[in-house]
């Protein structure tokens, strides 16, 4: 039996559909209510977090979970060790995500160390990694929850290799795809792709009005189309820079729509990731 959210904890954006942000890294986590189960959306830095999601979600309800992690960094996927401890059997990822999380997750402890010490020193109950035991590659995969259904699919790279959405009912859980009250993170981004893979977001528009960002207030597709906009505008401006001063190319930092910091990586992820079709400048 389920009963409505607390006023102070979840935010109700859909049918059977709520958003809960975190405190320490504004995180937004998705808890989607079905007749037989609930799936929850991302599940925090470590075990505080984790806890923290864990009793919000029983204030609504006490069904069965289902864990779903958007992409391999830290504060998305960390929790996941004290969800299983509480008897989530299941966690679905991207599989180019489960690879990530196992090649980098040791190393993203310390992303995490002022929030969750114990988690960043690997030190306490539920620190260990626990990797998704349930994977999504190019098909979509729908799970019946009873008497409802969300889809898993991923619409290329961008944020990451394996940017995993949500969609529940008219509501799109886009992970860090989408930003909201700060800049994108480029640091292993693919921006040529990210660029690509907001397009096919934006094409689905009439399936999903309401976009959960990774973090930040919930928007709609028109600030998808914002953000396309603007990384559209700072890739034009980058390779113009990367061509023009092959030496420095930084000089283009402080045009760019985005802070410093992340100008910064998203350069040199342009020069990471650019194909040959990527670098033919417009005439």
């Amino acid at each position: 039996m389920t009963q409505g959210p607390t006023e102070s904890s979840w935010e109700r954006v859909g049918d059977r559909t709520y958003v809960l942000t975190l405190p320490a890294f504004k995180a937004n986590i998705g808890l989607v209510i079905g007749d037989e189960k609930a799936v929850v959306i991302d599940t925090g830095a470590g075990p505080g977090e984790a806890a923290t999601i864990h009793a919000a979600v029983r204030e609504i309800t006490d069904l069965p979970l289902v864990a779903v992690n958007t992409h391999a960094h830290a504060d998305h996927f960390f929790g996941n060790a004290y969800f299983a401890a509480h008897g989530v059997e299941d966690v679905w990822a991207h599989a180019a995500a489960v690879e990530a999380m196992e090649a980098t997750g040791e190393k993203q402890r310390a992303l995490v160390a002022g929030s969750e010490p114990g988690m960043a020193a690997a030190a306490g109950e539920h620190t260990e990694l626990r990797l998704p035991n349930c994977t999504v590659a190019d098909e979509p995969v729908d799970l019946d929850l009873g008497g409802y259904t969300v889809t898993l699919f991923h619409l290329g790279r961008g944020h990451t290799a394996g940017d995993l959405l949500i969609g529940s009912g008219n509501v799109l859980f886009a992970g860090d795809l989408v930003e909201e009250g700060t800049h994108p993170e480029f640091e292993d981004s693919y921006p040529y792709e990210w660029r690509k893979t907001l397009g096919k977001m934006i094409a689905i528009d009439e399936l999903y009005s309401v976009v959960v960002p990774g973090h930040g207030r919930v928007v709609d597709q028109d600030y998808v189309r914002s953000q396309l906009r603007n990384l559209r505008q700072a890739i034009r401006m980058c390779n113009t820079a990367i061509h023009e001063a092959s030496v420095d190319y930084t000089k283009a930092v402080p045009v760019l729509p985005y802070g410093p910091t992340q100008s910064r990586h998203l350069i040199l992820r342009l020069k990471a990731t650019e194909t040959p079709a990527d670098t033919i400048m417009p005439h």
